[in-house]
C-alpha cells in the first residue's frame, strides 16, 4: 500500500505547478517527463524524470533497507507504477510510468536492466520486431539471466516459487524431474 501511496507522487504535475503550467491540458495531456519537457523545456523533463525514476528506486531502496523479500520487493515495485498509471487523487490519469520502471529496473538489478536496454536497441536497430514484442521478453530474460540467487518461500504456492525452477525443473512443464 504505501509503495501504490509513493507511485502517486506525480512528479510532472509539481514541477508544472510551479512553472504555472497545467500538463494534464497541455500536448499529450500525459504527466510525464516527456510532455513536461516539450511543453516547459529541458529543465522540466530533467526534474520530472527524476523525480519519478527516484521514487521507483526508493521502494527498492526500503525493500532492502527493511530486508523484505525479493518477491515483495518486486511487488511494492510494481505498486509504485501502478500508483503512478493510475493516482487515486488525479481520477486515475497519471504518466506511462517509463522514468518509474527505468528507476525500478536500475535499482533491482542494474546490470540486468543494461543488458534489456542493450538487446532493445539492437533488435530494434537491426529487425522490424515492435518494442511491445521485445517488452514481452523481458520478464523471460529477467528470469533466465538474473544473477540475483532465488531462495524457497513458505508463503507461496510451488508454481509461484522461482526456487522450484532454480532447482534444475523447466518452468510449466509436464515433467518436474527434466
Amino acid at each position: 500500500m504505501l509503495s501504490y501511496i509513493i507511485g502517486n507522487f506525480m512528479t510532472a504535475y509539481f514541477v508544472g505547478k510551479a512553472y504555472g503550467v497545467n500538463l494534464q491540458e497541455e500536448r499529450s495531456k500525459n504527466l510525464g517527463a516527456r510532455n513536461a519537457g516539450s511543453v516547459i523545456g529541458k529543465g522540466a523533463f530533467i526534474w520530472t524524470f527524476l523525480g519519478d525514476s527516484l521514487k521507483g528506486a526508493l521502494v527498492v531502496g526500503l525493500g532492502r533497507l527493511w530486508h523484505f523479500e525479493e518477491w515483495a520487493i518486486v511487488l511494492g515495485a510494481c505498486l509504485v507504477m501502478l500508483g503512478h498509471l493510475f493516482p487515486v487523487w488525479l481520477k486515475f490519469n497519471g504518466g506511462k510510468g517509463v522514468a518509474t520502471f527505468i528507476g525500478v529496473g536500475l535499482a533491482l538489478s542494474p546490470s540486468l536492466f543494461l543488458m534489456m536496454v542493450l538487446g532493445t536497441a539492437i533488435t530494434l536497430s537491426s529487425t522490424v520486431v515492435s518494442g511491445k514484442a521485445v517488452g514481452a521478453l523481458y520478464s523471460g530474460l529477467a528470469f533466465v539471466f538474473s544473477q540475483n540467487i532465488v531462495k524457497s518461500s513458505a508463503t507461496l504456492p510451488a508454481y509461484l516459487d522461482l526456487a522450484h525452477y532454480q532447482q534444475g525443473a523447466i518452468p510449466f512443464s509436464t515433467c518436474w524431474k527434466c
